[in-house]
């Protein structure tokens, strides 16, 4: 069932994805310049969206976190990586398929480029392990404990801040 769960929200996510316009190369190309900030709307709304109904499920003890280490070096180095992709691309890898959705074709390189990636790495895991994960590593911490503070005074610190962005970038036509 839990597929099943995996499958829907999937689903759900490419449509919005492609409702909301982010899966155009234009808005891509316009947030990589800072020019427009659609995306960046729409994934802070997403990302809001998620912690409340995630934090909202935890509470209820409906769900359990399993949380991933919080290893500094493999985070700036994937993100960069990451960066690097997009910015050659792009594309990132949601937009990518959504894009391929749609008939652009010039995703594949994205598509391509994610499977060599993930190749390479499963490659080269053992060293990854050994040598990049333990840079940084904060273990299996999340921002509300790291600051010692309830989880609910940090979604509303960052649904305020979203608003805050949401209305400058509106004020400058971003």
């Amino acid at each position: 069932m839990n597929l099943v769960y995996g499958l829907i929200t999937g689903l759900l996510f490419g449509v919005f994805l492609q409702r909301a316009q982010v899966v155009r190369y234009s808005k891509q190309i316009g947030a990589l310049r800072l020019l427009d900030m659609t995306i960046v709307k729409f994934m802070l709304s997403n990302i809001f969206v998620a912690m409340v109904g995630l934090y909202a499920l935890k509470d209820f003890g409906l769900i359990h976190f399993h949380l991933k280490t919080t290893a500094l070096g493999a985070i700036i180095i994937g993100g960069t990586l990451f960066g690097i992709g997009w910015g050659i691309l792009g594309y990132c890898p949601g937009t990518a398929l959504g894009a391929i959705g749609e008939g652009r074709i010039d995703a594949l390189w994205g598509i391509l480029g994610m499977l060599v990636g993930a190749g390479i790495y499963a490659e080269i895991y053992p060293w990854i392990k050994t040598y990049i994960i333990p840079l940084g590593n904060y273990g299996k911490i999340t921002l509300p404990q790291l600051l010692g503070i309830n989880h609910w005074i940090v979604i509303i610190i960052f649904g305020i801040c979203c608003l805050g962005l949401f209305y400058w970038f509106e004020k400058n036509d971003l």
